[in-house]
C-alpha cells in the first residue's frame, strides 16, 4: 500500500507499507528495494529493523518504506494512522 502523506507529515511525502511472509522473505524484500534505490543512485537516510525482520524500515527521506511481519501491521495499523491519506495506485514497471 502507498500512501501520500504530503501536507500530512513532517518528515516525507509517501508511505508505501507492506508485509512478509518470512523474515528471509522481509529481508530479501528489503535488500530488493536497496538495490534498486542504488541503481537510481538514491542512497538510504536511515535503515531500521534488519536483524529482528519485525518492522523494517527504509528512509529515502521523500518516501520511507515500512516492511511488517503481519501480526506487527495488524498491531501498529498505520493504514489507520494514516487513514485521512490518500491512496496511491501502483504497478510495477518493466524497470522496477
Amino acid at each position: 500500500m502507498i500512501l501520500d502523506v504530503r501536507g500530512m507529515s513532517p518528515v516525507t511525502d509517501y508511505f508505501v507499507i507492506g508485509s512478509g511472509t518470512s523474515e528471509r522473505q522481509m529481508r530479501a524484500v528489503f535488500d530488493a528495494i536497496r538495490e534498486y534505490a542504488r541503481t537510481i543512485n538514491e542512497q538510504p537516510f536511515g535503515l531500521a529493523g534488519y536483524d529482528t525482520a519485525t518492522w523494517m524500515l527504509l528512509d529515502y527521506v521523500d518516501v520511507v518504506i515500512h516492511l511488517f511481519a503481519p501480526k506487527y501491521r495488524e498491531y501498529y495499523d498505520l493504514e489507520l494512522l494514516w487513514g485521512d491519506a490518500p491512496r496511491v495506485d501502483w504497478a510495477c514497471s518493466a524497470s522496477a
